[in-house]
């Protein structure tokens, strides 16, 4: 049985499965013929969503991939869109797929544990072990956590010691004090000089510190303060005092730009063709208590949507989620007990520009950090994203760009610049004389030099580029498109790179008929672009300026057969002008240059 026949038998086999398929809400499992599970997708509606994968509609290269893999099929049936999502999150985790995308977890950034331990200690760790307490975090932003630690060592003595301390340890009377004691650090409950009701009290007011809830610790602070003034008991009220002010004062600092008294999550999405950036921020009474960006690999040309999806229920599983979860933009999702939030103004909205700013930030330093590790590989990311803009075929290796220079139609000239792998390649570089076009006509010049280069490319079967860059707008794009579809009858993408009227690079035209193309100016796209139209008028004008520079030192010396740069150097030398050499006679010429030379230069003055 041939390999074909083999292939059409899987086909019509996974068909069958699929028509027997409900249309219920659901989990399907792609297994390949190991009986490995290689993808897991959830549905609203599972025959509709599974069938697609098999019928004759255009997929991508990496479905198509994944489709050639898949030897059998199984599928869970749920009861809600929401419960389709906790499985698929469940099965994914399980098994990490092949073709799933897979979150990282923020396991790497720092968070803060509450121990479950009978005199409960607050630590820094990195390693989330939901048996040994609670944490809090995780935290990306180091000085934050760091100045919440500092905060709370300033306002209370919980103990900084290791030991296994046990309720039955401490009544034998077998436990001593330690150091920490000693030095003021620590009020030893250990051996009962501190109660642990008390002590619990501080572990209180320190979750809601780690909560968040600032505000809510100084109004009890100020509470205390105001009762114990009136109790006379002044010292305890000035002890109670210096809490407070230490406590306003890191209010005041880790405030972000909203008053509100809502507990509000907020997600915010970054992507390319290869991978995704998702930034969480949980905000408790307007002060960011956990942030971090995940970043994530994509494995199936994913959308926005269904990547920012999966994080949420990602997050939930491992932190839980608010009451309000501000999006960036409309998901076709529901969970119990949240609403999805799009703002348009407000609090909520500077708050998404927030997170929005931190993802665009962290994809930035990734690729900074990728490009100092791989230097070739950040010039084809670049050629990546130009291909992404002008939704081209193939990758634009190859690109050539061409400008003109003339001074009132003297001198007319052209040139060539050629960038392979977004690098300038300056032995592919060429210089035109302008032949057939009298006279200033930019547009003229172009359609003969263009075609006099790939009339030549084409006959000597040279290299063709994957894309033309003019330096000019519409015109000179429609000059180009002519010589290149409707004589050559290639097949070429045409740029155009626009400048402003201060002459600088202002605009990427592409398309005909030619529209604006959107690239940020301080991106590297827009950088390299520059530097192409930079270097083409550089290297345009300076062949004019020589050409020109020859032409102005040119003498009627030089239209003499027979007479060299030796020999004119040698008359000018002796009789310091032109006028003067044609005045001289036979005699003085012969004495200079010998008779031959000195006649032909008499004969050429004379008529």
């Amino acid at each position: 049985m041939t390999l074909m026949n083999k292939d059409t038998q899987r086909i019509e086999r996974l068909k069958v499965i699929v028509n027997s398929l409900t249309e219920e809400p659901g989990c399907y499992q792609y297994l390949d013929k190991e009986g490995r599970i290689i993808y897991v997708g959830k549905a609203k509606n599972l025959k509709r969503r599974v069938s697609s994968y098999f019928n004759n509609s255009p997929k991508n290269r990496k479905t198509q991939i994944l489709v050639s893999k898949i030897e059998d099929i199984k599928y869970i049936v749920v009861p809600t869109d929401e419960d389709a999502l906790i499985q698929e999150n469940n099965l994914i985790k399980e098994h990490q797929p092949f073709y799933n995308v897979l979150l990282k977890d923020g396991k790497t950034y720092p968070s803060v544990c509450i121990t479950n331990e009978y005199l409960p200690r607050v630590i820094k760790t990195r390693n989330i072990d939901k048996k040994a307490g609670t944490y809090y975090g995780p935290f990306s932003h180091q000085a934050t956590l760091n100045s919440m630690l500092e905060l709370i060592d300033q306002l209370y003595t919980v103990r900084l010691c290791h030991g296994d301390i046990s309720k039955e340890r401490i009544e034998s009377g077998k436990q001593k004090s330690c150091l920490f004691h000693e030095i003021g650090k620590c009020k030893a409950p250990c051996i009962g000089k501190q109660s642990r009701d008390e002590y619990l009290v501080q572990i209180d007011e320190i979750r809601e510190i780690l909560s968040g809830n600032t505000r809510h610790l100084c109004e009890t602070l100020m509470n205390q303060m105001q009762s114990l003034a009136e109790e006379e008991r002044f010292l305890e009220a000035e002890k109670i005092k210096h809490k407070y002010l230490l406590a306003k004062d890191f209010d005041s600092k880790s405030r972000v730009i909203t008053s509100t008294n809502q507990n509000i999550d907020v997600f915010s999405i970054e992507d390319d063709e290869t991978r995704a950036w998702v930034n969480y921020m949980h905000v408790v009474n307007g002060c960011i208590v956990r942030v971090f960006t995940n970043e994530i690999k994509k494995k199936l040309d994913e959308t926005k949507e269904e990547i920012l999806e999966l994080a949420i229920i990602r997050t939930r599983d491992m932190y839980g989620l608010s009451d309000e979860i501000v999006v960036p933009f409309h998901l076709d999702l529901t969970l119990k007990g949240s609403e999805f939030i799009v703002p348009k103004a407000g609090d909520k909205k500077k708050l998404l520009f927030l997170s929005e700013a931190n993802v665009r930030q962290y994809r930035i330093d990734a690729l900074k950090q990728a490009d100092k590790l791989n230097p070739e590989q950040r010039s084809i990311n670049i050629l990546k994203e130009l291909q992404r803009k002008l939704k081209l075929d193939r990758l634009p290796m190859r690109i050539e760009c061409f400008d003109n220079s003339n001074t009132m139609g003297q001198d007319a000239v052209a040139g060539c610049v050629v960038f392979i792998g977004g690098k300038k390649s300056k032995e592919n570089y060429r210089t035109y004389n302008i032949k057939s076009v009298i006279g200033p006509d930019d547009y003229a010049s172009m359609s003969e030099v263009v075609y006099r280069k790939y009339k030549r490319a084409l006959d000597e079967e040279t290299p063709l580029p994957d894309l033309i860059i003019t330096d000019g707008g519409k015109g000179q794009m429609e000059v180009v498109r002519k010589v290149i579809q409707d004589e050559l009858h290639l097949n070429i993408p045409i740029a155009g790179l626009a400048k402003d009227s201060h002459h600088r690079t202002n605009e990427l035209l592409f398309g005909f008929p030619p529209v604006v193309v959107g690239v940020e100016t301080d991106s590297p796209l827009f950088r390299l672009l520059t530097q192409i139209q930079d270097e083409v008028h550089r290297f345009a004008i300076t062949f004019h300026k020589n050409k020109r520079a020859k032409h102005n030192t040119e003498s009627e010396l030089d239209k003499i057969k027979g007479i060299g740069e030796a020999t004119k150097t040698a008359l000018l030398r002796r009789f310091k002008s032109l006028k003067r050499i044609k005045s001289a006679t036979l005699e003085e010429l012969t004495d200079v240059v010998g008779k031959s030379k000195a006649e032909l230069i008499k004969n050429y003055a004379d008529n």
